[in-house]
């Protein structure tokens, strides 16, 4: 599993494929943090950094499906999947393999975004516990949408297709809050209360604050493994069916 996912690793580094995804989030994130400094009331620069992490996890959403979207569909349009379909590896590593390379390019572009906390720390104060909460809560969030495009890629041998429909995808986990207050669901309690627990929002908005809850931690944790044996599953029956 190791060699795979080391393939998978390189495929993304060793083309400028990583390189401009990361360009285009660091991008974001300095306008985000440029602008939260300057709309400060005062010359003392303490920083929590929620504000930033909301809005550019919405940003986020934009590109994971680039990240995802080559993991099977690629290869599925060049027919090389048989190549791994054929091998004496089970399905599960090949998933986690690729899985656990995106998540790898995700962790790598959140590492980056480090110097801006420095600088904030440098030239100010920051508040640790809600910073280090922060990135907690925007990496699991991350786990999940990284297994939702992978899901999504796994449906279709179209790279283009499996970015919409990823997207589509993650828009309807980031935005389930929305939906939840509609009057249409307001109007059924204890369909209401199903999607709450579903809402990944309300849960990222704790470690935003500051605060860990180990309930959040394991809800992140397990709708990406949900997801991933999901894939798992598409996969396994895709492998069967060709004998």
């Amino acid at each position: 599993m190791f060699s795979l996912y080391k393939k998978e690793v390189q495929s993304y580094f060793f083309s400028p494929f990583a390189y401009v995804i990361s360009a285009l989030f660091l991008l974001v994130f300095s306008l985000s943090f440029i602008r939260g400094i300057s709309t400060m009331d005062s010359n003392v620069l303490k920083f929590s950094f929620s504000e930033i992490f909301y809005n550019n996890f919405f940003y986020f959403i934009f590109m994971i499906p680039l990240l995802t979207m080559r993991t099977f569909a690629e290869e599925r349009q060049a027919k090389t999947e048989t190549i791994w379909l054929s091998a004496p590896i089970t399905i599960w590593q090949v998933v986690l393999a690729k899985y656990l390379a995106v998540v790898t390019v995700f962790a790598v572009m959140l590492l980056l975004t480090l110097v801006f906390p420095l600088i904030a720390f440098i030239k100010g104060s920051v508040v640790v516990s809600s910073l280090i909460c922060g990135y907690a809560g925007f990496f699991l969030w991350g786990l999940v949408c990284i297994a939702v495009g992978m899901l999504t890629s796994a449906l279709t041998d179209s790279p283009i297709l499996a970015a919409v429909f990823g997207e589509g995808a993650m828009l309807i986990v980031v935005f389930l809050d929305r939906f939840t207050e509609t009057a249409l669901i307001q109007s059924m309690p204890a369909v209401a209360k199903v999607f709450q627990w579903f809402s990944t929002q309300s849960r990222f908005a704790g470690f935003s604050q500051g605060l860990f809850s180990l309930g959040d931690l394991v809800f992140f944790l397990t709708l990406s493994a949900v997801v991933l044996i999901w894939t798992i599953i598409i996969i396994e029956k895709r492998r069967w069916s060709r004998g």
